[in-house]
Formats: C-alpha cells, structure tokens, sequence
C-alpha cells in the first residue's frame, strides 16, 4: 500500500506533520484523563487553595493589628483590677486595715485607745466592716489624723463622731501631752468576698486595746 504523504511536497508534508501534532496536544490538554489535564487541574486547585489562604491572612492581619491594642487595654484593665483590690479587698484584711489606721494615727500624733469590732453588713455587691474606735489628741492632730485616714488606699469611712472630756474618756491610760479632746468614732471599711460574711464577729466584740503612740 503507497504512503500518500510521500506524493505531497516537503512544506504540504511539514503542515500535515504540525497539524497532527497540534491534534495530539490538544487531545493530551482537553482529554479528562491525560497527564496535562491532570497535572492543569492540580495547578488550579493550588491557585484557588493559594486565593482562599491569601484571603484568610487578609482577615487574620486586621487581628494582628488589632492584638496590641487589646493587649494594652488588658494590661489597663488589670493594673485598675489591682487597684481596686487594694481599694475594696476581697478578703477581710483587718490586721492590714488597724496598721493603716495606726499607721496614720501615729503620723498624726494621735493615740488610738481602742477597736471595737461591729457586725459585718451585707450590702448587694460588697460588705461593710465598722469597727468602733476612741483617738485622743490634740483637736487639730485629730483633724490630720481623719484627713489622713481619708487618703488611705484602702476606703475608709467616718461616721458617728463624739467629743469627749480627754480626762473622763482616758480614765487608767495616761495621756500625751498637749491632748485637749478625745473622739469616739465609727471606722467602716469594706470587703467582697461573700463568704468571709459567716465568719463576722458579734456586735460590741472588742479587740486588745492598741498601745498608745505605736502604729
């Protein structure tokens, strides 16, 4: 059987031969199962993979931008968490609250002669702690010692307060001199946590009376 490719010419033959291999490319390229068209449609889906991680990252960088600043403000939060419980303290703290008091009084050259411990009352979100106390000083000691007590860290209340005759409400404690007056007061201050509430002393309990002139 004669080939009929040898009758045609040289460039007819070169055309033939292009033609056939445009075919088979396009057969490798279109045909479902081809290793082109395989190895195409991997390529695809690595490109659409690429677009949907690309867009994720787009989304995730808005966070990270985000992330110092909500890191700042937890930082804040915290430091004002900090303060408020040295403000109001969760637990009772009432070895921390006479030092305070002492400390102050003895700033002011004031001498507290006692604490007597009040019952705890509970209020909706917090619990007052009065103690009822008596200071004996000068009158404008006695003004500093208050003033002092009211920029203490932790809150403190004054409430209830009565002047007395120093020499009446001293009675067996010696007084410092100078002293012109002696106040009896109630001192409140305040705690959150609840179940310190069970454990609160009986009203008119008393503590040791406090050594005069030591904070």
């Amino acid at each position: 059987m004669e080939n009929p490719l040898r009758d045609m010419s040289v460039i007819v033959q070169a055309l033939v031969a292009a033609a056939l291999a445009v075919v088979i490319v396009l057969i490798g390229v279109y045909l479902p199962f081809s290793p082109v068209a395989q190895e195409r449609s991997s390529v695809d889906k690595a490109i659409d993979q690429r677009k949907t991680l690309s867009d994720e990252v787009t989304q995730l960088q808005v966070y990270k931008q985000r992330y110092g600043e909500l890191k700042q403000q937890m930082d804040a939060l915290s430091k004002q968490l900090e303060t408020l419980k040295a403000i109001v303290p969760e637990e009772k703290e009432v070895d921390e609250f006479i030092r305070l008091v002492q400390g102050a009084a003895a700033s002011s050259n004031v001498t507290i002669r006692r604490f007597t411990a009040q019952a705890v009352v509970p209020r909706e979100f917090h619990y007052e702690m009065p103690f009822e106390m008596q200071a004996d000083g000068a009158y404008f000691n006695l003004l500093d010692f208050f003033g002092r007590m009211s920029r203490l860290s932790r809150i403190i209340n004054v409430g209830d307060l009565k002047f007395e005759d120093p020499e009446k409400a001293a009675g067996k404690y010696p007084l410092r001199p100078g002293t012109t007056v002696s106040g009896v007061f109630t001192a409140t201050t305040f705690f959150t946590k609840p179940a310190d509430a069970s454990a609160a002393p009986a009203t008119g309990a008393k503590t040791q009376p406090a050594a005069a002139g030591k904070p």
